[in-house]
């Protein structure tokens, strides 16, 4: 974390020292760790007006902050913070026995379905505000990357600044190999190899989010193969060469084979052989994760899947 030479009371300025924890990130997410509560749009009037400088001068939002650069930040008003979520303790074993692997940089879970990956939007707690419970000792954890609520599986929490810039490298430079199983009604066509199509997210007024393939979204690639034919249903792996929200789900749908129990993207044959088998969540699981570290060499990550979908194939296997 930056260095405080002393911690002036709210309503002053305060300079603080970058270290390596804090190197080579952008200055605006820098801000918005620093000062939780102040709205962006705030923070980035700050930076345009000069109350925010660096090493005394004025510099943009996308400065990538360096060890040794003193940080201005300016006395903006920022809300007294709020207790914290009071998290089930069953919640929490159940958790410490998903873990999948931990050092001093990593920590690996296997998420439950069900559970959201942070608090927000009508829900008091997710996955981070549960781990920092958890590990009330850990200075620092934080997402580097998220799975759907209703999706289960492998998903990697940073234990330090320098390893959570690292992975978000290569996440954008597409380094990481991600792969999913999830199940479809019908026979998926053993051509279909690659879904190669744009995604547009959309907000609806209730604040729910849909997405769906438009020629004015972003460009989404998913390849997918057939794991195992079963009867009137299909075992697929899928995997996601770029990251867009909901992007497997939807393009199973563009395919004409949604995912059993999406109740987003779904349709009649799909919903009634989901009520047939009893299913009562998303059939889409983070299977593994494929990816090396600098210091800590090559890692194979996988999470097993979880016995209620496993009883769903042995149902259909029957």
């Amino acid at each position: 974390m930056s260095t405080r030479p002393d911690t002036p009371p709210s309503g002053h300025v305060r300079h603080l020292e970058i270290d390596e924890n804090d190197a080579g990130q952008r200055l605006d997410n820098y801000l918005v760790r620093e000062m939780k509560g102040v709205p962006r749009t705030r923070l980035y009037r700050a930076l345009r007006k000069g109350e925010v400088r660096v090493n005394k001068g004025r510099v943009r939002a996308d400065y990538r902050l360096q060890a040794g650069d003193l940080v201005r930040l300016p006395p903006l008003h920022q809300p007294e913070p709020s207790a914290p979520a009071s998290i089930p303790r069953q919640q929490l074993e159940q958790l410490s026995r998903q873990i999948i692997y931990e050092d001093d940089q990593l920590l690996v879970i296997d998420k439950p379905s069900g559970l959201a990956v942070h608090g927000g939007s009508g829900l008091s707690f997710g996955l981070i505000e549960c781990l920092r419970q958890l590990r009330p000792e850990a200075r620092y954890l934080e997402l580097v990357h998220r799975l759907d609520r209703d999706t289960s599986g492998v998903i990697l929490i940073a234990k330090r600044a320098p390893v959570l810039r690292e992975l978000h490298r290569q996440l954008r430079e597409k380094h990481i190999d991600k792969r999913y199983l999830a199940l479809v009604a019908g026979k998926w066509p053993k051509a279909v190899r690659v879904v190669d199509a744009p995604l547009e997210k959309n907000v609806l007024q209730s604040g729910e989010r849909m997405v769906r393939v438009s020629r004015e979204g972003k460009r989404a690639v998913t390849e997918f193969s057939v794991l195992e034919r079963l009867d009137g249903a299909t075992l697929i792996e899928a995997r996601p060469v770029t990251g867009r929200t909901h992007q497997i789900r939807v393009h199973a749908q563009h395919a004409g084979f949604p995912l059993l129990g999406d109740d987003k993207y779904s349709d009649d044959r799909t919903e009634a052989l989901a009520r047939q088998l009893g299913l009562k969540r998303l059939f889409l699981h983070a299977a593994s994760l494929h990816f090396s570290l600098p210091d800590n060499g090559e890692f194979n990550l996988q999470a097993p899947l979880e016995k209620g979908l496993e009883s769903i194939l042995d149902k259909i296997r029957r």
